[in-house]
């Protein structure tokens, strides 16, 4: 933006964008957005035009640069642990760096068609002693890495930097939505011991899980609010467009429903029956990667879950406990701008820098303790 004082965020989901305007100095100081449910990508770029003139008139500020927010089902989860010997020096963040950038030099080998959003350092193991974060002045004779990066599709991300290019505007940093909202909502929480966030979108569902305050997984599962629409207009034979007004207003305005359709009992066990599969599904992948035993909790967030958030959550039979979250507009473009503000301190930010010729980035790494 022409003034340095404020951040714009842009979440880019598939069924809807939501924006907001932040001064870095004034919470009070902040313009939010969104536009309303997107039937397809050919408006995407429309949309965005849209939301970035209303944001200008409603902020009085010239938008030049934004920080672009996004998930995929195609979206990668990479861990990868490296390691170094030393003669017994002092270990510097020069020892770090370098192993994170020949950690990041093996990911972009091997994983060309991804874009590289978050490093995220999970445990330092020096001379056999895990740390969490990086001790001040210690010597040391081996140290390991725990490392793991959160990747975006290449294509998509490019494609967003072309929309916003023709509209005059840079991509500042990619952020991945679902890594974002878990550390703002696990922050607001207090919660503690293993608990798993699961952010159900438009056409996919993000498992994000922390075990002793790391992050120890984060998978995906191609399955997410819009095959419950799906289902509802196979079963009913009715259009995706009634079957999509019928999901959102469940349980809440019965006027909705359809002169064929006689009762809810049927609605119950369709949603019932694909939401159960869902979180079986995250069940199983939580289990199998983490090789858990005991009951853990489980934050539901996202388009997706808000059909839970009705009596219908009384009905699902489910041995964990689950909390259901109901996010706002704000919430979620808060955690984006809470991110970059507050930065995870486990996480080595790329931090783009502009050069003196326009359009040039320069990264840098830097490392938060």
């Amino acid at each position: 933006m022409s003034n340095t004082n404020y951040q714009t965020f842009f979440d880019c989901g598939s069924s809807k964008i939501r924006a907001a305007t932040f001064n870095i100095d004034n919470d009070n100081d902040a313009y939010f957005t969104e536009s309303e449910f997107l039937k397809d990508n050919i408006s995407l770029e429309l949309k965005i035009k849209e939301i970035v003139n209303l944001l200008e008139r409603d902020s009085n500020k010239y938008i030049n640069s934004v920080n672009l927010m996004i998930d995929s089902p195609k979206m990668l989860s990479i861990s990868i642990s490296l390691s170094k010997k030393l003669d017994g020096s002092k270990l510097k963040k020069e020892n770090i760096k370098f192993l994170v950038q020949e950690a990041k030099q093996e990911i972009l080998k091997y994983y060309t068609g991804y874009n590289i959003a978050h490093i995220i350092i999970n445990n330092y193991k020096i001379d056999g002693v895990d740390y969490t974060f990086l001790p001040d002045k210690i010597n040391c004779n081996f140290f390991s890495l725990d490392i793991l990066f959160i990747c975006l599709p290449l294509e998509l991300v490019l494609n967003f930097k072309d929309i916003f290019s023709r509209l005059n505007i840079l991509v500042d940093r990619i952020i991945c939505t679902s890594y974002a909202k878990s550390i703002h909502y696990k922050s607001n929480l207090n919660l503690s011991g293993p608990v798993s966030f699961i952010d159900v979108g438009f056409d996919k569902t993000s498992i994000i899980t922390y075990l002793n305050e790391n992050i120890a997984m984060l998978d995906i599962l191609s399955v997410g609010g819009n095959h419950i629409t799906k289902d509802l207009s196979k079963v009913l034979n009715i259009s995706l467009q009634k079957s999509e007004q019928i999901k959102l207003n469940f349980d809440q305005n019965l006027n909705i429903l359809s002169e064929e359709i006689k009762s809810t009992d049927m609605l119950q066990k369709i949603i019932l029956a694909r939401t159960e599969e869902i979180l079986e599904l995250c069940n199983k992948s939580i289990k199998s990667n983490l090789f858990l035993t005991e009951k853990f909790k489980m934050v539901l967030t996202g388009q997706g879950s808000k059909i839970l958030d009705s009596k219908l959550k009384d009905n699902i039979f489910f041995v964990n406990d689950i909390d259901f979250l109901e996010e706002t507009l704000e919430d979620i473009c808060w955690s984006g701008f809470r991110l970059i503000s507050k930065p995870n301190k486990q996480e080595v930010v790329i931090v783009p820098k502009k050069s003196i010729k326009h359009g040039f980035f320069e990264k840098l790494f830097h490392l938060f303790r």
